[in-house]
């Protein structure tokens, strides 16, 4: 199994650039062709819509302005991503979320950025990470802002006996065959380890050079001992699952998924 095909989501943003360029070199890494995708809703006055423009402002120049920043985010992809010899534009003016996860058929992954405060993207074309979680079908490869290039050669596989995680597995296995090392991590209260262990083996199998460590939870969150044991073992890359509980649930009492997509200095693949 490889990468045939990646997907970046692209946008106006001041860390789009980087993305697109960890993208290409990923893409070329595995000789896959690389997509940029970016999809953008006309901004229209708040609490306005096309139907009900005030008349000095002209529904044509702001579609104007919706089409300028997609011709902007595709000369960004263009440019960055100028050394593949495969690359591929897709655009339109519509939801990004909703177009993005359409066009993932096309895709075996999908890079997006996780957004920084001085990120500047404007809203219309703004890409929810949890949305793209749950509705492309894909493995997500979450880049942190200005992260441009994903070397994957000490990985961190956080692991959960959930269905999201064992495919999480299956879908990372390009990149972890790749690895110098990987290391399977639980974040556990009590003993696990021939549970991880059994996952070690399954991905020697699979001739992957990985190893199973038991982390004992420090009382924070499972995020926090994740990232705390992805700094130890000098990791630049984190794999898990996404979203084991309903992202409802997260948005109120917090989660893995939602804490690792809010802050972190390591890049994830997340499957749901």
């Amino acid at each position: 199994m490889s990468y045939a095909s990646l997907m970046v989501a692209v946008d106006d943003g001041r860390h789009a650039a980087a993305r697109v360029r960890l993208a290409a070199e990923l893409a070329h890494r595995f000789g896959a062709r690389l997509i940029g995708v970016a999809g953008g809703l006309p901004e229209y006055p708040q609490g306005l819509g096309e139907s009900i423009v005030p008349a000095d402002m002209a529904i044509e120049e702001i579609r104007q302005a919706a089409l300028d920043r997609l011709r902007g985010a595709e000369q960004v992809f263009r440019e960055t991503s100028c050394l593949n010899d495969r690359v591929a534009w897709r655009s339109d003016l519509a939801a990004p979320v909703p177009f993005l996860n359409q066009q993932s058929r096309a895709a075996d992954l999908i890079v997006v950025g996780r957004s920084a405060d001085d990120e500047d993207v404007s809203p219309g074309m703004a890409v929810d990470l949890g949305d793209v979680l749950m509705g492309s079908g894909r493995p997500v490869l979450v880049v942190p802002p200005g992260v441009e290039h994903l070397k994957t050669r000490r990985i961190v596989l956080g692991w959960k006996n959930t269905l999201q995680t064992r495919r999480a597995v299956s879908d990372a296995l390009p990149l972890l065959r790749r690895a110098e090392t990987v290391q399977v991590v639980r974040i556990a209260d009590g003993e696990a380890r021939s549970e991880i262990e059994d996952v070690a083996a399954y991905l020697t199998l699979h001739d992957v050079n990985a190893t199973a460590q038991v982390v004992t939870s420090s009382g924070w969150t499972v995020a926090h001992d994740l990232r705390t044991a992805a700094s130890a073992f000098d990791a630049d890359l984190i794999v898990t699952g996404a979203y084991g509980y309903s992202r409802l649930r997260e948005w109120f009492f917090g989660g893995v998924t939602r804490d690792l997509l809010s802050k972190g200095a390591v890049a994830c693949l997340m499957s749901h």
